[in-house]
């Protein structure tokens, strides 16, 4: 299965991905994950990338296209793999098209998942992520055992630069300039599949295991 989880920052796609990674197997290719850990090892792309993701802005494309594409070469992906984070813009659909297509392959979901405004601050707001394993947790609604600690390997919790809430604002604004017109890129090729993520946790999961049935 070639998965795409689409939607506004703060959206679910993290959440959302590690059950698919879970019940399918398949490995979780996160954008963002790879320029924040880009950023922090000093790769060659670092000085170039950071001042976009402080800033909340989209990395260009020759940039994340060429780390998606060494990405996607590695043998775990073979069987398939859930993008998290990429496409965001037309151009870079179009080339992940291209790439698929020489291998006779396709994508088969675009789960596009939407929330209100008011949600999404609210959840990237109340986010924290480990240091050590990048695992995700919410002050309300997904907090750890013990506070500041993660409950799988014990690192330290932080809240990121771009999930604050002047940060998030800009974010959601980029997001509908630039991405929302991949949706109807997806539409067109019929793939869309369109998931409520206002509602309970559960629903979104029997949402998002329908959908994938299908």
């Amino acid at each position: 299965m070639r998965l795409i989880i689409f939607g506004p920052p703060g959206v679910g796609k993290g959440t959302l991905s590690a059950r698919v990674v879970q019940k399918y197997g398949i490995p979780h290719i996160s954008s963002g994950n790879i320029i924040r850990e880009i950023v922090a090892t000093g790769d060659k792309y670092a000085s170039e990338a950071k001042p976009y993701l402080e800033k909340g802005l989209l990395v260009p494309d020759r940039i994340i296209i060429d780390l998606i594409e060494h990405r996607l070469r590695q043998k775990d992906c073979d069987n398939g793999y859930i993008l998290d984070g990429f496409p965001r813009t037309v151009e870079q659909a179009r080339f992940l098209a291209k790439r698929l297509g020489k291998n006779g392959r396709q994508i088969n979901h675009v789960l596009n998942l939407q929330a209100s405004e008011k949600t999404i601050i609210e959840r990237l707001s109340g986010r924290r992520m480990c240091k050590k394993c990048d695992a995700i947790y919410h002050l309300e609604n997904i907090p750890p055992k013990v506070p500041g600690k993660c409950d799988q390997c014990g690192g330290e919790l932080f809240q990121r630069e771009d999930d604050k809430p002047e940060t998030i604002k800009k974010r959601i604004s980029v997001y509908n300039e630039q991405t929302k017109p991949l949706i109807q890129y997806y539409r067109n090729k019929k793939l869309i599949r369109n998931i409520d993520t206002n509602e309970p946790l559960d629903e979104i999961y029997a949402d998002v295991d329908k959908a994938l049935s299908s």
